[in-house]
């Protein structure tokens, strides 16, 4: 790890100023993802503010019937908060799915969000990454991309989004809210606050220099069946091969969202519409212009297995 230093911030107004005035500052909160990116010299910031102490721990509703959750509530609050339970099903059960208990009681809203893609490539320093360092090419095009992304990709960057929280915020239409160092305040609906690769892999997400992620918002809730379904290569502690985020209507109708299987969390609105035609026609809607390897292309067919089984639970309840 190489030497930095550190402050911590009282305020929004201090952190996000802070991190304009000094070049290499970063945020940290819960340090989950970026301490172990600093370990391996993958991240190498000259400076930590440290937020835990600016008040951005709380979750609380909208005058829209909805909830705004600070960007500093820990995982394991979020995912036990009865309003969360009983009116975003969905979120709580994809919190429940990530990581360990002992990491959800560390890692925070906005540092969910913000976590780095899980390709092996990427965490190994000998090996050329263009997320790592643009320009140096990427390894995983022929090397070991069993989990990687199958769509959504590019000639640059195959790599997937790590996040099983961030796929039930987009199936849910959240809304990232953030400050900059001059007080401007803005409202990123989570569809564009992720970024696909093209050639600049290296740039992940909407957010600006120095600019902090304040708080997510949440729209009023959406009634049907939630569920979150993760495959994985083991029962716990494991990341996405596929996952599926659903809300299903007693009509038929259904919105859907997928990890495992892109750089972001995965939605377009022909899945959507095709939810009365059954989990074929979604799955191949949602999958329409994939792109996968010979080493990954298994996520297709087990992304329609999984949608499959998610329909067929609704039918028996």
């Amino acid at each position: 790890m190489k030497p930095f230093t550190y402050s911590r911030a009282a305020s929004v107004e201090e952190a996000a100023q802070a991190a304009a005035s000094t070049q290499g500052a970063r945020f940290i909160a819960g340090g989950t993802n970026l301490l172990d990116l600093m370990k391996l010299q993958i991240e190498t910031p000259t400076h930590l503010i440290d937020v835990n102490h600016i008040g951005l721990d709380r979750i609380e509703g909208t005058q829209e019937g909805g909830l705004r959750i600070g960007a500093l509530v820990r995982n394991s609050d979020l995912a036990a908060d009865k309003r969360v339970r009983r009116d975003y099903a969905v979120l709580s059960r994809a919190l429940l799915a990530g990581a360990s208990g002992q990491l959800r009681n560390k890692a925070t809203t906005a540092g969910n969000l913000l976590q780095r893609t899980r390709c092996p490539y990427f965490y190994d320093t000998r090996m050329p990454c263009n997320k790592r360092k643009p320009g140096s090419g990427c390894s995983a095009m022929k090397g070991i991309n069993r989990g990687l992304a199958i769509i959504g990709t590019s000639e640059a960057c195959i790599a997937q989004h790590p996040s099983d929280m961030a796929v039930a915020m987009r199936l849910l239409d959240a809304q990232v809210e953030t400050m900059a160092a001059d007080g401007a305040r803005r409202s990123i609906p989570i569809a564009d606050f992720h970024k696909l690769p093209g050639d600049t892999p290296h740039v992940e997400h909407a957010l600006k220099p120095g600019e902090l992620i304040t708080a997510v918002t949440l729209p009023r809730p959406v009634g049907g069946t939630h569920v979150y379904r993760k495959v994985r290569d083991r029962s716990s502690y494991a990341f996405a091969l596929v996952s599926v985020a659903a809300i299903l209507g007693k009509d038929g109708g259904g919105r859907f969202a997928f990890g495992g299987i892109a750089p972001r969390p995965w939605r377009v609105e022909a899945a959507d519409a095709a939810a009365p035609a059954g989990p074929s026609a979604v799955a191949e809607a949602a999958l329409a212009g994939a792109r996968p390897t010979a080493q990954n292309a298994f996520k297709q067919g087990l992304t329609a297995r999984t949608l499959a089984s998610i329909f067929r639970q609704e039918a028996r309840a």
